[in-house]
């Protein structure tokens, strides 16, 4: 049977009808799922395309002595940037790279400087930071800023923008100490999940900056950044405010330093001065310094080479990591490691103006000798032949027990970075370091602070407070630390017979000068060290002192000095006036405690 043609078409036209609409039910469905079930999604993969998120740097927090006064801070500082989308040109590749790195070139003649990075930087900050700044001058001067400003029509997309870099209002003084700082990846921030760009932040380097450097880190911030299909900025936008580090207070008495550091003006040297009782360090000077400000806001490579090649080695911290032969200070402890080891004080001993063993011939100060001496009155008149018989007679355990009951060769424990721990020898370390037997001669030489032992001005001040006390403190320069104080273990009868000498030493003695108009009883010992041979022949002057407050004093603290000046005339004509001068600083005028 034959279906004619107006039935054909309508059931072709009803077959065509129920596809579209089929294929219409199939949209719907997708344009639903597309629109409205995965909305969400689709708004979270454009924002994570079009967002960017910025960790930003916090402010460091500042550093103040004992007094408030600052030592570290922050400043303004301006930077000239340059915004690469002004370059971009429909293009974000090579070219825009290339236009902007002649750009750079052509901005350098105008300011003065030649540009802090090069043309790899350029191409490396197109292909991961396009849609920040870039900065390309920091530290911008008053001239740089006048001549950028005079001529900036002339610069598209560079503009000068302040910002914060640390400042250190003493200059030289206190520069060991402080120590400086550099620029570093932000190591932590608020929230989680992905972040796109990270600012770089002052981070310490040296001294105590490096030390407290995540105490004094400020708390970072983020920004959001809305770039456009290309990576190009569009809007900024501020999420969290970045906070400010909080402030270190450290133990140190700024005025006290400074006294210390004008004596050992012009010399290589280094001062120690330390709050017996606690331990917290009042001054530590180290001659020749360098003014941190010549490092900010970076240490640039021909300042460093300057200063590295210098001969004075101004970059070395003396009074925490120089180490030193003690000279005569040591012999306080070969005092108290003969009584230890039972000899009798007030026996006297022979100098006939040297002390012989074998070959080996080590001579007095006093070329014809001091006659009979006992033991307070070698240490006023620092009798080598006494103290090297005295040493050789108590033996190298003795010596080396006494010395580590002072915490000689190991760190002290302060809280820095750098504690050298010095040396004391014995038969053990000799033959490991030098390859050689142990001798009388090398115990000897130790007797009187010679030979193979080394100690640093820190250790040494350390020496002078736990003899004053009879307790040994570990240094401290956080005020907020406690005090780490315990008993020296050495009986107060040995004690106090070593303070005697060492006030007679003070009271007509070879550091008579080392008390001279201090408004407080002190207590002292000088030492010279013969270092080097031939025409490097020279010598390391020390003295040492404990001084208690007396009825005129200014203050009711005691103190504990140690200074040595390298190439000094001796111990009592050089070190002891310049201990003297920092002691009438902290006794006659005050430190305002």
């Amino acid at each position: 049977m034959k279906i004619d043609a107006p039935l054909s078409a309508i059931v072709s036209f009803c077959i065509l009808s129920a596809v579209f609409a089929a294929g219409f039910a199939v949209l719907a469905v997708r344009l639903k799922e597309e629109q409205i079930d995965n909305a969400a999604e689709h708004r979270r993969r454009m924002s994570s395309q079009s967002f960017r998120r910025v960790r930003t740097a916090g402010l460091r927090g500042r550093i103040l002595d004992r007094h408030g006064k600052v030592l570290a801070e922050n400043a303004l500082s301006l930077s000239i940037v340059v915004n690469p989308e002004s370059f971009k040109r429909g293009s974000k590749g090579s070219s825009a790279a290339q236009r902007l790195w002649k750009a750079l070139e052509e901005a350098s003649a105008v300011i003065g400087r030649a540009p802090s990075i090069g043309p790899e930087d350029v191409e490396k900050h197109f292909k991961r930071e396009l849609s920040r700044p870039m900065a390309v001058w920091r530290g911008i001067t008053g001239d740089e800023l006048a001549r950028f400003s005079e001529h900036q029509h002339l610069l598209p997309g560079f503009e000068c923008v302040s910002g914060a870099e640390r400042r250190y209002p003493c200059g030289r003084t206190a520069c060991h100490l402080v120590g400086r700082t550099g620029r570093d990846r932000i190591p932590a921030g608020p929230g989680g999940g992905r972040i796109d760009f990270i600012d770089k932040e002052l981070c310490g380097r040296e001294g105590v900056e490096l030390q407290y450097d995540e105490y004094l880190r400020g708390m970072p911030g983020e920004e959001m950044l809305l770039v456009d299909a290309r990576g190009f900025t569009s809007r900024r936008t501020t999420v969290v405010e970045p906070g400010n580090g909080p402030d270190l207070v450290l133990t140190i008495d700024l005025d006290l330093q400074r006294v210390a550091e004008a004596e050992l003006d012009g010399l290589r040297g280094a001062c120690v001065a330390i709050d017996p009782r606690d331990g917290a360090v009042r001054a530590l000077a180290s001659s020749p310094g360098y003014d941190l400000n010549e490092c900010v806001p970076v240490f640039r490579s021909e300042t460093y080479r300057k200063l590295a090649s210098d001969p004075d080695q101004p970059l070395l911290n003396r009074a925490t990591a120089g180490t030193y032969a003690p000279g005569s200070t040591y012999k306080t402890i070969t005092a108290l490691a003969g009584m230890r080891a039972g000899h009798d004080p007030s026996e006297t001993r022979y100098c006939d103006g040297a002390y012989e063993l074998g070959s080996m011939r080590i001579r007095c100060a006093r070329t014809w000798g001091h006659g009979e001496l006992d033991m307070v009155h070698a240490m006023k008149e620092s009798c080598n032949p006494y103290f090297c018989a005295l040493g050789v007679a108590a033996g190298t355990n003795a010596l080396c027990s006494v010395s580590r009951m002072f915490g000689l060769g190991s760190r002290t424990g302060i809280d820095f970075p750098t504690d050298a721990p010095g040396v004391v020898p014995d038969a053990e370390w000799k033959a490991a370091h030098r390859g050689g037997r142990w001798r009388t001669g090398d115990l000897a030489q130790m007797s009187i602070g010679q030979g193979l032992l080394l100690a640093t001005p820190l250790q040494m001040a350390r020496v002078a407070a736990a003899i004053g006390t009879g307790r040994i403190a570990t240094p401290r320069l956080n005020a907020a630390l406690p005090p780490d104080v315990r008993p020296l273990g050495i009986g107060a009868r040995n004690l106090e017979t070593v303070r005697r000498g060492m006030r007679l030493v003070v009271d007509g003695g070879t550091g008579r000068r080392g008390g001279e108009g201090v408004d407080a009883y002190v207590i002292g010992k000088t030492g010279t060290a013969q270092v080097g041979f031939g025409d490097a022949k020279r010598k390391n002057t020390w003295f040492i002192a404990y001084a208690e407050p007396t009825g005129t004093s200014k203050t009711r603290e005691s103190l504990a000095v140690a200074l040595v000046v390298e190439n000094g005339e001796s111990g009592g004509s050089t070190a002891a006036p310049k201990v003297a001068s920092v002691l009438r600083e902290f006794f006659n005028k005050g430190d305002g405690s």
